[in-house]
């Protein structure tokens, strides 16, 4: 329906962030989501993981913290849905105000804090859900815990049997000490008991690793190298950043927490590139400032398998989906090719190097 499309560019902009997105979640679940007019077409068609997708486009961690409208989503049009982030106890997250808008820069800065249901009531709206497009569910780890391992161990055994695939998130910038666990020594534990929990689960789910984009080449050498001693089966590439270089002096740009949306994509498709060139063929879910139809197709070309949406189209609104997915399949077809898998890795060179951009 035009309503929640209208809704989102005009009356929702002039709300309290916090408020908006609220009054969104509620429109989905009353069902006034725009639903897809046309089945997509079969350039748009891939794999992820061993996982069929209808499209590559999916709809980011965050949106849909404690999984009250994947089925929704999906019959917007999103190929993939990841919900959470999820953490084993509920928590309401830092203080409000906590979520704020760049509107000159078409970005958004949150400290949210992984504010969440937690596992049971998550696992009780997901146990019987009929998603209709494939379904991610991000995990995390409570503020107050003594073992950040043992909470993701806990969300594997919790969600593996009702989920596509698992996102371990350990990276957001709003939960104290949790980037850590990308050093390269923390990361093996992590990667070791996940996978571990993995294997005693009743079924082989994908699990995907979420990194942050503010790392620098030893570090990113670092994950690289703990990786390759494991069956981990993709990576997202990228959370948000702490960094303020791309909205310097911005009205905003001096609250705390993570920066998402347009002035995230370079750092983010460089990160994405220089973490490809480090990972071989592992797929590679690119996720940071996407903001229109040729930053969807520079996000392939960088190196990503799939990609997906969240604070775009805060500004951009729900049509931009299906901009996006036109614009996909326009390239593939320009160039020749059958798949959007085509496109992936043709610029991962010039990104990883810094030469190119949006």
């Amino acid at each position: 329906m035009p309503l929640l499309s209208g809704l989102t560019r005009e009356a929702l902009l002039r709300m309290d962030p916090e408020t908006a997105h609220a009054a969104t979640i509620n429109a989905l679940r009353l069902g006034l989501a725009p639903e897809a007019e046309h089945p997509d077409p079969p350039e748009l068609r891939t794999t992820l993981c061993g996982l069929e997708l209808r499209n590559p486009v999916g709809m980011a961690a965050g949106f849909d913290k404690n999984a009250e409208v994947p089925a929704a989503l999906a019959r917007m049009g999103f190929g993939m849905v990841e919900i959470g982030t999820v953490t084993p106890r509920p928590q309401p997250g830092n203080a409000r105000p906590r979520l704020f808008r760049l509107p000159a820069a078409e970005g958004v800065i949150n400290r949210l804090g992984f504010n969440n249901d937690g596992h049971d009531a998550v696992f009780a709206r997901l146990r019987d859900a009929r998603v209709g497009a494939i379904l991610g569910v991000n995990i995390g780890a409570n503020r107050d815990s003594e073992d950040f391992v043992a909470d993701y161990v806990k969300g594997v055994a919790r969600f593996a049997a009702v989920a596509d695939y698992l996102a371990v998130n350990i990276s957001s910038p709003n939960t104290p000490g949790l980037r850590n666990l990308q050093s390269e020594e923390a990361l093996k534990r992590l990667l070791g008991e996940v996978l571990a929990a993995r294997a005693r689960a009743s079924v082989r789910v994908p699990v995907l690793l979420k990194l942050a984009p503010d790392l620098n080449e030893a570090q990113m050498d670092g994950i690289a190298a703990a990786i390759a001693r494991t069956d981990l089966d993709g990576l997202i590439v990228s959370n948000t950043t702490v960094s303020r270089d791309a909205v310097a002096g911005l009205p905003g740009a001096e609250e705390e927490g993570g920066l998402s949306g347009r002035p995230l994509f370079n750092l983010a498709t460089r990160r994405l590139a220089q973490m490809r060139q480090r990972v071989g063929t592992l797929p590679i879910v690119g996720v940071g400032g996407i903001y229109s139809p040729e930053s969807a197709v520079a996000k392939f070309e960088a190196g990503a398998d799939a990609i997906q949406l969240y604070s775009a189209l805060v500004f951009g609104g729900l049509d931009l989906l299906e901009h996006i997915k036109r614009g996909l399949v326009a390239r593939v077809r320009a160039a020749g090719g059958t798949s959007v898998a085509d496109l992936t890795g043709r610029t991962t060179a010039a990104w990883a190097a810094g030469t190119a951009s949006l």
